[in-house]
């Protein structure tokens, strides 16, 4: 027990250092808590929270009968699903050839070509990319225009529409998740190659056998951690670059929750509808973890 207090005594400092951080935490994050009793509520913001009629489940029932309530899950899932996947083959398999190069200028070029996107907002990255797919001036379909094929309008169209989130997804996130991956890359036993290469190993057994079994805690660790981000299809992506055309394939939940909350000034729908959503992902964050720990030994502390 006397460790223990001297140890804290000891780290006093860091724990200060950290104060603020959990102060704004605590502000933020953990008092704001409180206004999911609005979910249960008939809310009003000119009656405020004292003369509010508490409807009980109400409001999960007038949701749940929504027209078009179901398609907006599904189109969450599937759109976090493919984003899921292909944040994990694409940075591998990128990572995998970057690892490959031998010429180290090229290669950290390379590597700040792919990672740049990343720190663009979507505001900018959704105007280039409306520019690039317009069906009139946009390269792509005057490249379409070129071999004979008709403009095709990919951000009205439901059926493109979430293939070009997905795809325009992992054009601005790829670089990232290949940097943790050549991370992990760089911790693999290099004699282990030597080995292989004195047995015979050409470059795809020495892959498939050394390169992907070396980085497959990694590889569980991340995808096991995404599993929290299967309701969350990307609110600022698909709110900068979707439009009613394209409700039927592109409408998620949080772009739901904008519009019945802020435009539609359903608040308490809202609310309960964003409830739903974090009790969700919570349950999908704390199984995430549970299989972090069995299959890759990942301890938060």
């Amino acid at each position: 027990m006397r460790s223990n207090y001297k140890q804290f005594i000891r780290n006093v400092p860091l724990h200060l250092m950290i104060l603020p951080g959990l102060i704004i935490i605590i502000v933020f994050g953990y008092i704001p808590m409180a206004g999911l009793s609005i979910a249960f509520q008939n809310f009003s913001p000119i009656a405020g929270f004292k003369n509010m009629n508490w409807v009980g489940l109400d409001n999960f029932r007038y949701l749940f009968d929504l027209p078009g309530f179901g398609q907006v899950v599904w189109n969450t899932v599937f759109i976090s699903a493919m984003k899921i996947v292909s944040g994990l083959v694409i940075p591998v398999l990128v990572a995998l050839l970057l690892n490959e190069v031998r010429k180290t200028g090229f290669k950290r070029t390379i590597q700040t070509v792919i990672y740049m996107p990343h720190f663009f907002s979507w505001v900018i990255l959704a105007g280039i990319i409306v520019d690039v797919l317009s069906p009139s001036t946009g390269i792509v379909n005057m490249l379409l225009k070129a071999i004979g094929v008709e403009p095709v309008q990919f951000l009205a169209s439901n059926e493109w529409f979430p293939y070009i989130l997905v795809i325009t997804d992992q054009w601005k996130e790829f670089g990232f998740g290949t940097i943790i991956y050549l991370a992990a890359l760089t911790n693999i036993d290099k004699s282990l190659y030597e080995a292989s290469v004195m047995d015979g190993a050409g470059r795809w057994k020495q892959t498939w056998h050394i390169t992907l079994p070396g980085i497959r805690p990694i590889v569980i660790l991340m995808v096991t951690l995404s599993l929290g981000n299967v309701l969350n299809g990307g609110f600022d992506q698909v709110f900068n670059l979707y439009n009613p055309l394209v409700y039927d394939s592109g409408d998620i939940l949080d772009t739901m929750i904008y519009r019945i909350g802020l435009q539609d000034a359903q608040y308490s729908v809202s609310t309960a509808l964003g409830l739903i959503k974090s009790v969700v992902s919570f349950i999908f964050i704390g199984l995430g973890y549970f299989l972090a720990y069995r299959l890759a030994n990942y301890r938060i502390f």
